[in-house]
């Protein structure tokens, strides 16, 4: 299970906990046996806890609770990507500035030339 995956299921649950696993795995676009493999997961480390809601008339369905544990799991997840993203964005914004400064003598010329 990746770190990304686990960080968007603990993110989605933070907000909304009563999700179905259907309905988390539409949010973020991943197969629902990868939200109910990232599930057991948390599940097994002590990051969630899976209630069932009392007065469902569906007993099937469930809450996923963050645990203190899963908090700071989420935590520490946040940072890391937040690290991933601002090198990627780092690096896209090179290449960009890059391909500008290429472009940069052609759009000289073609307005000289005009």
């Amino acid at each position: 299970m990746s770190d990304d995956v686990s960080f968007r299921v603990l993110r989605v649950l933070q907000d909304t906990p009563d999700l179905s696993q259907r309905q988390i795995a539409s949010a973020l676009g991943v197969s629902v046996g990868a939200v109910n493999y990232c599930l057991r997961a948390l599940a097994q480390k002590g990051q969630i806890k899976v209630r069932n809601f009392q007065s469902s008339h569906n007993k099937l369905r469930y809450a996923y609770i963050l645990t203190p544990r899963g908090m700071a799991e989420k935590t520490r997840l946040t940072g890391a990507f937040l690290k991933r993203k601002m090198a990627e964005y780092d690096a896209l914004k090179a290449e960009i500035d890059s391909l500008e400064a290429e472009l940069a003598p052609e759009q000289a010329t073609k307005t000289e030339a005009g």
